[in-house]
């Protein structure tokens, strides 16, 4: 789908940004199906299949996206779970990653890469997490420290590769200019 970024924004877009953006949209899975392939090479996980859902029973499968938020490569703050020492143990070296390092998520749109940002320890209740951002993110999260449910680690990972990159920077654009004070 093309779009025009003066349009799109209501006014001049910022310096940079192309005369058209693509933006290409996906549907979500239904709860438990497979929808894409998660790699971390950082720390030797390749291609994992990301399912729709947090439920117990999908995240027995492994790593699941939380329904209530953006899929990755679209804008927004995608969420996807998994268990750290258990039922496959996706995540169990989540704690190795270290800013910069790229995470990958290829689903039907293409192939939407992830640069580390920032990693935190939270309490379970946190929910905040899981929150609107303005831009394309990419949140993991998994119990800690391993062996135990006591905290959440939770990795915040921005999008800095992939076929929505233009439309996602955009999007933040759009955001920041109608949010008073960012």
């Amino acid at each position: 789908m093309d779009i025009d970024p003066e349009e799109f924004l209501g006014g001049t877009p910022p310096e940079g940004v192309p005369d058209t953006v693509q933006h290409y949209p996906e549907e979500a899975a239904g709860i438990g199906e497979g929808f894409g392939f998660l790699s971390i090479p950082r720390i030797g996980v390749d291609r994992l299949v990301v399912h729709e859902g947090v439920d117990t029973t999908t995240l027995r499968k492994g790593p699941g996206h939380m329904p209530t938020t953006a899929l990755p490569g679209q804008p927004g703050n995608a969420v996807v779970s998994g268990h750290r020492t258990t039922y496959g143990r996706p995540f169990f070296d989540l704690d190795l990653l270290a800013e910069g390092d790229r995470i990958e998520v290829e689903t039907s749109t293409g192939t939407h890469v992830y640069a580390v940002r920032e990693m935190a320890v939270v309490a379970p209740t946190d929910v905040w997490v899981a929150g609107e951002r303005p831009g394309g993110w990419l949140t993991l999260t998994t119990c800690n420290p391993k062996f135990s449910a006591r905290d959440r680690l939770v990795v915040f990972a921005e999008m800095v590769e992939g076929p929505n990159l233009d439309y996602v920077e955009l999007d933040r654009a759009r955001e920041e200019s109608a949010t008073p004070g960012y």
